[in-house]
């Protein structure tokens, strides 16, 4: 598989890009940052250079063909301001999706929010990205050219990954460590049979295979 990851320096990002290598699928990260390239070639990924908040819909739909699916991990960063929560958050998942949807690929996996509401109200920071993914989300899901999977984790954390996890629509509040939503991402993104569905996750006691399968009803 070729599979094009947007955000591709982010931290979820490298990880699962190093596990898709690993695998030895083709991967490629966008990034907007020339010198974060050697970071992604070190991880075994192809950096593609294009800025999501200034490229039309064409341009990145041109980065995407050829692709067996597509991955959205961008994100505006926690110490970003409300602007770039709509520009990036919502924005950029946006563009995306429409542009997968030019280029013909149907596989989509978002990185969204446990918490992502289009109708969450407030104006702090983190409510506007709340709203943003939410939105973003909603998005996605209408867009019928696409097999979309949602993957709204829980609280990030830097801690070594388990390989256990909880995979569910609704699993509750819980942290969950980036290793581990990368290698459910992996998961995620050869099972299309997980298609349609917005998943919650959190750490867990059943292996990442194992979660995945069962949400995909096997």
């Amino acid at each position: 598989m070729r599979i094009v990851i947007a955000g591709g320096h982010g931290q979820i990002a490298l990880r699962l890009e190093r596990l898709l290598a690993a695998r030895g699928e083709e991967v490629a990260g966008i990034i907007r940052n020339a010198e974060q390239s050697d970071d992604l070639r070190a991880a075994g990924a192809e950096p593609l250079l294009l800025d999501l908040e200034s490229a039309s819909v064409e341009e990145v739909a041109a980065q995407l063909r050829g692709a067996d699916a597509a991955v959205f991990a961008a994100g505006a960063g926690p110490n970003s301001g409300t602007a770039r929560k709509d520009t990036v958050d919502r924005g950029s998942a946006v563009l995306f999706a429409d542009a997968a949807v030019l280029a013909g690929v149907r596989r989509h996996v978002v990185v969204s929010s446990m918490g992502a509401d289009p109708t969450h109200s407030g104006d702090g920071v983190f409510d506007v990205y709340l709203r943003a993914k939410g939105e973003a989300d909603a998005y996605v899901r209408g867009l019928d050219a696409l097999d979309w999977t949602i993957l709204r984790p829980g609280s990030l954390t830097n801690d070594a990954g388990t390989g256990l996890v909880r995979l569910e629509a609704h699993t509750g509040r819980g942290a969950i460590p980036r290793d581990d939503v990368a290698a459910v991402l992996a998961e995620l993104v050869e099972t299309p049979a997980t298609a349609g569905l917005t998943l919650e996750l959190i750490g867990g006691s059943a292996p990442v295979s194992v979660a995945v399968k069962s949400v995909a009803g096997n």
